[in-house]
């Protein structure tokens, strides 16, 4: 195990799992500092070849309870933009890194942090979890990515109610709509999330991700299948491929490398 604190955000390390933790009390909010130090931990990770599954969860009642209003409150409209876009960044760089990504929603998701788990491949949510898009009540859109992203994961008129009206929903409903994939006991909600991490780790970490880059990839029907099957050829070119066809065959358990 190698733990490593990063200030606002702290990393541990399990076995090929990197468990990341948002700690910016009381409410984990995003601010400029914890951006910037999160999109740099992800490039650190990007170079580990031993990281197999992302997970990101809060510390405290909070996943990511939004953005800094203090400090969005003083920005000018060129600021407010560069501070979109720095969102904006960290995020698709979230739901575009290599290897999946869980999030482990355990407190208030709201604003930002709605946003954050839909970036996530993955979404575990605690009963205590809370999600929404207030920010129409601060006299301002949700800006990294919410206006784009929920309406493709939860359909157009349901995307418009909850940001239009900036209602708060709890984890059941947010599973119901699409926007959580499982909702746990607040107790196990780590427990879940690193058993869910395990199972995707046991797999072969090269298919697993060419499947995320395949499915990420938006491409008319005709291209995405030409794609597909270019990517299923090149698993033939792995080392994964000849183990895990060979295990089955002699009835084992695959050792996969990622080669």
């Amino acid at each position: 195990m190698n733990t490593a604190k990063n200030n606002m955000v702290e990393v541990k390390k399990e076995d090929g799992i990197a468990i990341l933790t948002i700690n910016n009390p009381p409410m984990n909010v995003f601010n400029t500092e914890l951006l910037l130090q999160a999109e740099k931990i992800f490039d650190e990770l990007e170079k580990e070849e031993d990281i197999n599954v992302v997970i990101i969860t809060g510390a405290g009642k909070a996943f990511v309870a939004g953005a800094d209003i203090k400090e969005m409150s003083a920005k000018n409209p060129g600021q407010a933009s560069e501070f979109s876009k720095l969102g904006q960044s960290l995020l698709s760089r979230i739901e575009n890194f290599p290897t999946p990504v869980i999030g482990a929603v355990n407190g208030f998701a709201l604003g930002g942090g709605t946003e954050l788990a839909m970036c996530c491949d993955i979404v575990v949510a605690s009963e205590n979890a809370k999600f929404g898009q207030p920010e129409v009540g601060l006299g301002v859109i949700p800006g990294f990515g919410g206006t784009q992203r929920l309406p493709r994961l939860v359909g157009k008129n349901k995307a418009k109610e909850l940001i239009f009206t900036g209602s708060i929903i709890n984890a059941n409903e947010a599973l119901r709509i699409g926007l959580v994939n499982i909702v746990v006991k607040h107790e196990d909600l780590m427990d879940a999330a690193k058993k869910l991490a395990e199972k995707i780790k046991s797999n072969a970490p090269v298919a697993v991700k060419l499947s995320k880059e395949l499915i990420n990839r938006d491409a008319d029907l005709s291209h995405a299948l030409s794609l597909e099957a270019e990517a299923f050829s090149k698993c033939f070119s792995t080392e994964d491929m000849k183990e895990g066809m060979n295990a089955f065959v002699e009835k084992r358990k695959p050792e996969f490398r990622g080669k």
